[in-house]
């Protein structure tokens, strides 16, 4: 079974939940603004695709941040901005057996997922 991660009303979020109905794929839906997120979850995603790929720098919430939070971001300091602002974390993240996907991207899902 695989978990989607994220926030309901991200419109991203609803092309992945679109995408995955669409190809009969089952899913837990965790929304990370209601039930958070455990930080051994985040630092596991961490590992195995590297906090670049998650952090994500395009959204307000990085935007708002201020210069000193966004100047020299390190592994470590990248998760406890996470942790403490979960809009930072790209979305979606998708978790199952052997998969993590981050982000949406249709081929990818098509590759992974079908």
């Amino acid at each position: 079974m695989l978990t989607i991660y994220g926030i309901k009303a991200c419109d991203t979020m609803k092309k992945a939940f679109t995408w995955l109905d669409k190809h009969g794929v089952a899913y837990e839906f965790h929304d990370y603004k209601k039930a958070e997120l455990e930080p051994a979850t985040l630092k596991r995603w961490v590992k195995q695709v590297g906090y670049e790929v998650l952090l994500n720098t395009k959204g307000t919430t990085w935007r708002k941040l201020s210069d000193a939070d966004r100047e020299n971001v390190t592994e470590a300091k990248a998760i406890k901005l996470m942790l403490a602002n979960l809009s930072l974390i790209k979305r979606p993240v998708i978790e199952g057996d052997g998969v993590l996907l981050v982000g949406f991207d249709e081929a990818k899902y098509k590759a992974e997922l079908s």
